[in-house]
């Protein structure tokens, strides 16, 4: 599904879709649907073997909610294994890492409290990713 698409369902205030649906189809490594002033809705695929790579959120609480695959989630330290309905809370402050450990993309969406990235970014892969700055500036989707 593409951004276009995508764009088209905020003809109404905020965001209403099927996230089960858009999160299963997504290919992009990271890709911003929405960006409220205290809450940032993003989807992520992970190849095998991919992770999104060791971080710390100092202000900001994070929420995982994996539709396919499966992986781990590290939190400080503590390894948890997800798969596919589950879901992870990670506390602002707490180093973290989401890990594809598995044989198939790990698919998930994420809710940063308060956002992360500039709205609408779209990372195609990890590579596009590691090589990006950007950060949430203030600026919303509507």
């Amino acid at each position: 599904m593409g951004t276009d698409t995508i764009k088209r369902k905020f003809a109404m205030k905020g965001f209403a879709d099927d996230i089960e649906k858009l999160t299963e189809h997504n290919e992009n490594f990271r890709q911003v649907l929405y960006t409220g002033q205290n809450l940032q809705l993003v989807l992520m695929a992970l190849q095998p073997g991919e992770e999104i790579g060791e971080e710390t959120h100092g202000d900001r609480d994070q929420f995982f909610r994996f539709e396919t695959g499966a992986g781990e989630v590290r939190i400080d330290g503590v390894v948890n294994k997800v798969k596919a309905d589950d879901g992870v809370i990670v506390p602002a402050g707490a180093k973290h890492n989401v890990i594809n450990t598995g044989s198939e993309p790990l698919r998930l969406y994420t809710i940063y409290g308060p956002p992360e990235h500039l709205d609408g970014t779209i990372h195609r892969t990890k590579a596009d990713a590691d090589t990006s700055h950007e950060h949430f500036d203030g600026q919303t989707t509507e």
